[in-house]
């Protein structure tokens, strides 16, 4: 961000703060929450909080913004925060994503809510310091997602003679029997350069485990053997995947699986919520496994609500009393079932949770959790280096130049 983009950023807050006048009691219970949830999994999921918030007396504004891995939705929200048109809460995901607003004196902190609920001890500890910028809670988390999940459809495999992976190598196999049999796309792939990057680094977690995945992302190290083993077998996946894969959404890639028209989907734990949403259960329909295998860290990811600056008193009010519910044991038991997420508190009751969850919840148990990309790269530098994985998947550039536009990526 420019320095006279932080100039005028500063100006209109100001004005803003300045012509900020009284609302009445009645607007005082109206919440705007803008987010980027539009598929029918995300879609029952946010509904969770909507409902919560309404029959406690409030009146919810939902603002939902698809496209572009919520790129388009955070941009909406800065712009009309700058304008002194701030919704009265946002999606954000854990990382950098936030912080230049925090810089401009934009958000609200959450302090007294923290302390209020306990976040301290509530919170596991690499999730409490995701959330928390300078000593001060910015952000609410609401769920713990890993994106390193495959997710199967057993009958296609099943058909196909395959045996169900718990591992890439296994994955592979499986996928070949697939491929044979005719028929059935191997692999769904929405291809969209977030999505791509998801696959990525599902694949450099299972080719080198916690060690390459911070060698590359903290230490912002591409020149390792197991780096250039990972973008080999990046590339190899690109011989299972659909003509059809360019530019579609990675909820239609699930849809492919879910409807036994394609075998494996690489993707985050939010593509449980649409196997959910379609009636189907995790072991009986469909099939899961971390791409590393069972051990393998889990990378926090996930989405956590700010809570931008308001006219009044009384706003700020609606926006305590949202994160209280959106924390609250309600509902993150409610709201994480429809998502696919697993919870963020340490108290609620995970033993009815499908096995999938149960996975997720092992790994925190485990302590088996990692910083996600978000937090180690600068958004500039997670931009551009999801734009190298994504133009060597999407043309004929060799391993060599690849590596090089994603060393140079690193460093930004």
């Amino acid at each position: 961000m420019t320095m006279t983009m932080n100039i005028r950023m500063k100006q209109v807050a100001a004005a803003a703060l300045i012509s900020f006048g009284a609302i009445g009691a009645a607007q005082a219970q109206k919440a705007e929450v803008i987010h980027w949830w539009t598929s029918g999994g995300e879609a029952a999921a946010i509904k969770e909080f909507a409902t919560m918030y309404t029959k406690a007396g409030g009146t919810w504004v939902d603002t939902p913004i698809a496209g572009g891995g919520g790129a388009q939705a955070r941009t909406v929200m800065a712009n009309r925060t700058m304008a002194g048109d701030a919704p009265t809460a946002a999606q954000y995901n854990y990382g950098k994503q936030y912080e230049e607003i925090i810089k401009e004196g934009l958000l609200n902190d959450l302090d007294d809510v923290a302390k209020k609920g306990n976040w301290d001890k509530l919170l596991p500890e690499k999730i409490r310091n995701a959330v928390k910028v300078n000593g001060k809670y910015f952000a609410v988390p609401v769920n713990l997602h890993n994106e390193n999940w495959v997710w199967f459809n057993k009958a296609v495999l099943a058909k196909a003679g395959a045996k169900e992976p718990t591992n890439m190598d296994e994955m592979f196999a499986a996928m070949d029997k697939v491929k044979a049999a005719g028929g059935v796309v191997p692999l769904a792939l929405g291809g969209q350069g977030w999505q791509e990057g998801i696959t990525f680094r599902g694949v450099l977690l299972a080719t080198g485990g916690q060690d390459l995945y911070l060698k590359t992302f903290k230490d912002k190290d591409a020149s390792t053997p197991g780096f250039r083993k990972a973008v080999e077998t990046f590339k190899k996946l690109k011989g299972y995947v659909d003509p059809g894969s360019p530019g579609r959404d990675w909820n239609l890639a699930t849809g492919m699986v879910i409807e036994g028209k394609a075998a494996f989907q690489m993707m985050g734990d939010w593509a449980k919520g649409e196997f959910v949403n379609a009636g189907k259960t995790a072991g009986k329909e469909y099939g899961c496994f971390m791409a590393g295998g069972p051990k393998m860290p889990y990378a926090i990811g996930g989405d956590v609500f700010v809570f931008p600056k308001q006219k009044s008193a009384d706003s700020a009010a609606a926006q305590k009393k949202l994160a209280e519910m959106m924390i609250s044991p309600e509902g993150q038991v409610a709201f994480n079932n429809k998502k696919g997420s697993i919870p963020i508190r340490t108290d609620v009751d995970t033993s009815k949770m499908d096995i999938c969850a149960q996975a997720g919840v092992q790994a925190i148990k485990e302590n088996r959790l990692l910083q996600s990309d978000n937090e180690l790269l600068s958004p500039d530098a997670k931009g551009a280096f999801e734009d190298a994985v994504s133009k060597y998947w999407n043309s004929n550039q060799s391993a060599d130049d690849a590596i090089k536009s994603m060393a140079v990526a690193l460093k930004r």
